[in-house]
């Protein structure tokens, strides 16, 4: 592996003279790849017999022949007739959700293709504000992934009387963050979808901030795709969304001149349904993206990143070269980059992937960001020196390690021997839950789950704790679908959005043992299995862990063999249950506030018991 180095990239107008003067021969490039098979996804060809020509971080010249661009420290690269294609764009993604710092991140993708992407940093906003969002701005600009960060639009996710976060972002800091730099390119995801629609003051004044500033606006609407106020969701000017998850969410979105994102990460499949649209129902394409929303640091290895998504697309009938443009031109032309990323064409980022065929096979083989060799055969070749995470990001966990078993008791309405709760039903492989109803037994007052009256029941409670010491709320709901069957409990603080403390259990004892854990560790995940418990330390926000992508990958897997120990059997299952406290998404979460419901008028907090 080469020694640490960084990785400039020039503004176009800087080096329009070198470029020129490379494609005609009067300067040698510093790269040159030929005999490779183009995968043009702005003509929509493959083309045998090309070559590329790179000065610096751009390209200068594509071609049949670019011998007349080779000198003698000219770096040349046989393809032997493999494909050259552009670098995978991820057009949705929260690089905290892998649990890998922006740099560690970068060292899983780059080798599986993805060479940038939009990432919105509202799980590190949520938590630290404009400071983490600025820490993670920081660390990308020191890797070679073209890594263009959005400001948090719903920080919180909803209103504030709905949950507690460890920070706040308005219309001013939202301002502020679009002064950083051309890679903070868009406003996130704008979650309150409620609150624009029915006129928000502060949603539409960040709406508007993003605006002036000349970036674009990204959606989450997850009320119906024909609903009249899609229209009015757009017409605040938001410009994509990606909580598509039928084929008609989409034609929906594309009608109202949306870009409309469709999703395959590791524990929500949307694509399937989704990518319909083009295949059965003839929509254009030009308008769709693939993304991840996101991936486990386990799936990264197990099934890929971007190069995954691409595979799925094209198994399920779209054609080799419209799922690139997905995954390259679509998302580059989305957030108005598309001069710099998204195709091998002259004057872009040399941003470059190499692929044996077939296409559909999209197996990668080398990968060149700003115009340098940076991966071969799955292994990164180059280094960059690590990234200095500031004291403040490590110490977010203001609670003490003293939860008891009783904290964790949940009183029933006094004289009854039976109670009827809500429940939060988990689906698997979706992002949204159902509300359910179960009558549950009461043994001293209170709701017996896992108790001598309620053996290996499938419910479970779930408890969020305020953790940055403002309130110090504590909100409790019942969860079914979990499949734990025996004395089990899980504790994080990756509960999004908000991030607060999430407990899930079906013992009180083990609940406060896998709580105080977290606690202690400053953040991350415990699962309690029996007198066992499986830590994954997260100390940076709360969210990423300080170690390397394949330590992390090992500790996500081992919670998940932990859950699956415990009964749980769902897919990547904690990436369905981080989700618990996410009440921006149907029907019914849980914050530490309360138990919490979307509404066709938008959000309300309802009462456990029916």
């Amino acid at each position: 592996m080469q020694s640490p180095q960084s990785f400039q990239r020039e503004a176009l107008a800087d080096v329009v003279p070198r470029l020129v003067a490379t494609a005609r021969g009067d300067e040698p490039a510093d790269l040159v790849i030929r005999n490779g098979t183009l995968v043009s996804v702005t003509s929509g060809e493959i083309l045998p017999g090309f070559s590329v020509a790179v000065r610096g971080s751009r390209i200068a010249y594509v071609g049949q022949d670019a011998s007349h661009t080779i000198g003698d420290g000219t770096v040349v690269i046989d393809a032997d007739g493999r494909y050259i294609a552009p670098g995978f764009l991820d057009g949705h993604c929260h690089i905290e959700s892998t649990m890998l710092t922006v740099s560690e991140f970068a060292r899983a993708v780059l080798p599986l293709g993805t060479t940038g992407g939009f990432f919105d940093a509202h799980e590190i906003t949520n938590v630290m504000g404009l400071a983490g969002l600025r820490m993670m701005v920081e660390e990308a600009r020191t890797t070679p992934l073209m890594a263009y960060m959005q400001v948090a639009s719903c920080v919180p996710a909803s209103f504030p009387e709905f949950e507690t976060t460890g920070a706040a972002i308005g219309p001013e800091e939202v301002a502020e963050a679009m002064t950083w730099g051309a890679d903070v390119i868009a406003l996130g995801e704008v979650m309150n979808f409620p609150g624009v629609v029915l006129g928000d003051e502060k949603m539409l004044g960040e709406i508007q901030a993003a605006l002036r500033a000349g970036r674009v606006v990204d959606g989450h609407f997850t009320w119906p795709g024909d609903d009249w106020r899609l229209a009015a969701y757009a017409a605040a000017g938001v410009s994509g969304d990606h909580e598509v998850v039928t084929a008609e969410d989409v034609v929906w979105r594309l009608r109202q001149g949306m870009y409309a994102k469709m999703r395959r990460g590791s524990a929500w499949h949307d694509v399937a349904a989704t990518i319909r649209a083009h295949t059965e129902y003839g929509i254009d394409p030009r308008r769709l993206c693939l993304v991840t929303d996101d991936r486990s640091p386990e799936s990264l290895i197990d099934e890929g990143h971007m190069n995954f998504v691409v595979r799925h697309a094209i198994e399920q009938g779209v054609r080799p070269i419209t799922a690139f443009q997905m995954a390259t031109l679509n998302t580059a032309e989305r957030f108005r980059v598309a001069e710099d990323v998204g195709s091998v064409t002259p004057g872009r980022y040399a941003d470059i992937i190499l692929l044996d065929g077939p296409l559909a096979d999209v197996r990668v083989t080398t990968t060149i960001a700003a115009g340098r060799v940076v991966a071969e055969d799955g292994k990164m070749v180059v280094d960059w020196p690590r990234f200095r995470h500031p004291e403040e990001a490590l110490r977010t966990v203001r609670l003490e390690p003293n939860l008891r078993a009783e904290d964790f008791h949940i009183a029933a309405p006094p004289g009854r021997d039976r109670a009827s709760v809500r429940v939060i039903a988990v689906r698997e492989n979706h992002v949204d839950t159902a509300e359910r109803s179960a009558t549950i037994a009461v043994d001293g007052g209170r709701l017996a789950i896992g108790g001598p009256q309620d053996p290996l029941s499938d419910l479970c409670k779930l408890a969020v704790i305020e953790r940055y010491g403002k309130s110090g709320n504590r909100a409790f709901g019942i969860v079914g679908g979990v499949g734990f069957d025996r004395p089990a409990a899980l504790a994080t603080t990756v509960a999004h959005d908000s991030h607060n403390l999430m407990i899930l259990g079906n013992s009180d004892e083990l609940m406060a043992a896998a709580g105080n854990e977290v606690i202690r560790m400053q953040g991350g995940i415990v699962v309690a299995v029996g007198s066992k418990l499986v830590s994954l330390p997260l100390p940076i926000g709360g969210l990423m862990s300080t170690a390397p992508f394949a330590e992390v990958a090992e500790g996500s897997r081992a919670v998940s063999r932990a859950l699956r120990e415990a009964g749980c059997t769902l897919n990547y299952a904690f990436m369905t249950l981080s989700l618990l406290a996410l009440v921006v998404l149907p029907e019914l979460h849980l914050s530490d506030k309360g138990l919490i419901r979307i509404t066709p008028a938008g959000f309300e907090r309802v009462d456990l018991f029916l």
